[in-house]
């Protein structure tokens, strides 16, 4: 069993976390999916680049998220599935950066702010419990993978590699959200479901654009 670690170890853990996320260039532990091909005409490139600086941002926020109730969770076996989440979600965040770059764009600029508000939000459904936080986890990722789909249906025909990246990071949010469920997550109320909804609409809108 993992031991339980120093408070104060765990505050320098998220702090080295969070510059890492936010100011590192994310390094994935998987190879990115997809040939990066070129797509079509510089129309659809735009609309590619606005998606993915979207999802960028997103994996910005799930690596906020995560850290922040890892850094609250009672039971250390939740703290381990949270963590593993994380970094398989900067694989996702190294995609999306790399395809990025393919596509000739840049990420969100406020992708600190992204992080910041998100580990504020992970460390609150952490304090409420550790099957409080699951559950957060659980609606979180149904959510994304919503959101997911949609862009799916709107990334141009001539880009593989974004369409690879984002069916495979779709994959991990359903895992994600499977053994959130299966380690106690709880079903999260109507409108708490409805107030991430709203919140998530509000970043994914700015991020596309600024």
């Amino acid at each position: 069993m993992e031991r339980a670690r120093p408070f104060l170890d765990q505050i320098l853990i998220s702090a080295d976390r969070a510059l890492r996320a936010v100011l590192a260039p994310a390094a994935a532990g998987r190879p990115t999916p997809g040939s990066p091909a070129a797509v079509a005409n510089d129309t659809e490139r735009r609309h590619a680049a606005g998606l993915m600086r979207v999802n960028h941002a997103g994996e910005i926020a799930a690596q906020g998220l995560y850290h922040g109730q890892a850094l609250v969770a009672r039971n250390p076996a939740n703290r381990a599935l949270l963590e593993q989440a994380a970094r398989e979600e900067t694989d996702h965040l190294a995609w999306c950066e790399q395809r990025l770059g393919e596509l000739h764009d840049r990420p969100s600029r406020l992708d600190p702010l992204w992080y910041a508000g998100s580990f504020a939000i992970g460390a609150l459904a952490g304090l409420a419990g550790d099957r409080i936080s699951l559950g957060f986890v659980s609606e979180t990722e149904r959510q994304v993978e919503r959101h997911l789909d949609g862009h799916l249906a709107q990334i141009p025909e001539s880009d593989a590699r974004s369409r690879a990246i984002l069916e495979q990071m779709r994959d991990d949010e359903i895992t994600h959200g499977r053994l959130a469920r299966e380690h106690g997550g709880a079903e999260l109320p109507l409108p708490v479901r409805q107030i991430m909804s709203a919140t998530a609409r509000v970043m994914t809108t700015t991020a596309k654009w600024v």
